[in-house]
């Protein structure tokens, strides 16, 4: 089966760019939901996970937990039809946003881990 890659680009024969790789799709739709602020999809304006925002917000336990809330809410609401939420770690290091996310596929064993990091605080 053949999957629209994300993000949206052209391949290098000018057409829509697709992807055969349903663990790479669900890892491009993981991130899509991690790092689109709500109010930015015309067509859906409550999806996204609100992290964008959060990025220069000051440093504390509360927005760690905030965030943790709000990604595994989006996370659920989005994509639980695709993949199982094993783990989430959320942190910040000097100035980046560390968003760890380990993760089953539905229908599978196999766990697996990816981390998105995203600057600007």
């Amino acid at each position: 089966m053949s999957y629209l890659d994300l993000p949206y680009h052209i391949d290098g024969s000018g057409r829509t760019a697709t992807t055969t790789d349903h663990a790479r799709r669900v890892r491009n739709l993981l991130e899509a939901v991690l790092f689109t602020a709500p109010g930015e999809r015309v067509m859906r304006p409550d999806f996204g996970s609100g992290v964008p925002e959060m990025l220069f917000d000051s440093n504390s336990d509360a927005l760690e937990t905030a965030a943790d809330f709000l990604i595994r809410s989006a996370v659920q609401r989005y994509l639980s039809d695709v993949l199982v939420l094993a783990a989430l770690d959320v942190s910040r290091d000097e100035g980046e946003l560390h968003i760890t996310v380990t993760y089953s596929l539905v229908g599978e064993e196999d766990q697996q881990t990816e981390t998105f990091s995203r600057g600007g605080v």
